[in-house]
């Protein structure tokens, strides 16, 4: 049974309930993951005790809006649009990703799941040596990839096969805009002589990503290369916490399977699917611990 079995055995009321968003569902995981941000930012900001150390969770918080950006290029954390479009602008500026840049890379990922032709996630190989991996988990290719292909964007370089020429001008735009916001913070930085952002964004930003790079190559990482999503991808057991800042992508069989469910009824769509599930993983250090073992 595959991915299109299960949505096809569902009721029609089964797939009402699973599709169901929620303003109010979206608001609570948002006002919990974006106030701990700005708490930890206010902390750094004042110099307290130890604010050093708040560095880290500061980064494992920012770098995981990723799941929200993902999350919101799908409009499903909440019922309401608007909701959706300022959660995706305000996680991508952050994350120097552009929203609608990531939508079509990431659909056109959806649409070809493990497909080595055609899936945009495949066209950077997965580490197959110890270096590589090293490398990988740093998070630093990935900065420069986000930097660079912003510029290129903002150039009017928008080649990709997975966008549209009709969307080729909005990607311009929105690289345009964005990469003047962050001149503008900068320049405004050097005026005021103030260091705030490095510490309250960047810096936390760099130290976070080696925990994104682990839980992102979990998803898909030594999956086959076959088109049942069911077996593609992989979902991998681990706690509240971690599914809290993922906003519970860990379900991402699951919602790859039936990109529709918005998060918070992923865990009453993983009863469903459990038992059809090929590729799973009891947490994400016991994942990594056997991806490196399998490195040259």
């Amino acid at each position: 049974m595959d991915h299109r079995d299960i949505i096809a055995s569902l009721t029609a009321e089964q797939r009402a309930s699973l599709t169901e968003r929620s303003d109010a569902r979206g608001l609570r995981h948002l006002g919990l993951h974006w106030g701990l941000i700005l708490l930890l930012g206010v902390l750094i900001a004042l110099d307290v005790p130890y604010w050093w150390a708040l560095m880290l969770p500061q980064g494992v918080l920012l770098v995981f809006l990723f799941t929200l950006l993902h999350e919101a290029s799908h409009k499903t954390p909440f019922s309401s649009d608007w909701l959706n479009e300022l959660a995706a602008r305000v996680s991508g500026f952050l994350l120097f990703l552009g929203p609608d840049w990531f939508r079509y890379f990431h659909f056109a990922h959806h649409r070809y799941t493990q497909d080595p032709d055609n899936d945009p996630e495949l066209s950077e190989p997965k580490p197959e040596t110890v270096w590589q991996y090293v490398v990988h988990v740093s998070g630093l290719p990935v900065y420069w990839g986000e930097v660079t292909g912003l510029v290129r964007n903002a150039l009017g370089r928008v080649k990709a096969v997975y966008i549209p020429a009709k969307g080729e001008a909005k990607v311009r735009r929105e690289a345009v805009a964005m990469l003047a916001i962050y001149a503008g913070l900068l320049l405004a930085s050097v005026a005021l002589q103030t260091t705030l952002l490095l510490w309250v964004w960047i810096v936390p930003m760099l130290l976070g990503q080696p925990f994104l790079r682990l839980y992102l190559l979990a998803e898909h990482g030594r999956c086959p290369f076959v088109a049942n999503m069911l077996e593609n991808t992989r979902t991998t057991a681990t706690n509240r916490v971690v599914r809290f800042l993922a906003w519970n992508m860990p379900y991402h069989a699951e919602h790859h399977s039936y990109p529709a469910v918005p998060f918070h009824k992923l865990p009453e769509f993983h009863a469903i699917v459990e038992a059809h599930l090929a590729e799973t993983e009891r947490g994400y250090a016991r994942f990594n611990a056997k991806y490196v073992a399998s490195l040259r």
